[in-house]
């Protein structure tokens, strides 16, 4: 079992930066691959990014692509999601999510085995 505990979200100005956490409880965190996924108002959830276990690959959305950055510290047991140069458009809650294994395609929320509870973000124009 992983918990996860996301932090970080709040209100911004377009054009700013923001830094989302995932904190992880429970076994072997380090085997787990990690995701971000986004729910805006009224949309499905969305995948943003995925980094494997040892944090030697990452997989982008192409809305993010050059904007957000996904890292993990094994040590600590988190991810983090930088986010610069943010757009009313990104506004939603982001979940951390995670599972086994990295895959050869765009992880879907059915696919990620535990997720946290999410936290808001919200980009004004």
């Amino acid at each position: 079992q992983v918990q996860l505990v996301e932090s970080g979200g709040g209100l911004v100005q377009a054009g700013g930066s923001l830094r989302l956490s995932c904190a992880a409880s429970g076994r072997s965190f380090s085997s787990y691959v990690m995701a971000w996924f986004r729910q805006a108002p009224g949309k499905e959830r969305e995948f943003v990014l995925s980094i494997s276990a040892a944090g030697d690959r990452i997989r982008y959305a192409d809305s993010v692509k050059g904007r957000f950055t996904i890292s993990r510290d094994n040590a600590k047991n988190t991810v983090y999601l930088q986010m610069n140069s943010l757009k009313p458009e990104d506004t939603a809650v982001y979940y951390c999510a995670a599972r086994t294994w990295f895959g050869i395609t765009t992880p879907t929320t059915s696919s990620m085995n535990y997720w946290g509870k999410g936290t808001l973000v919200t980009v004004s124009s």
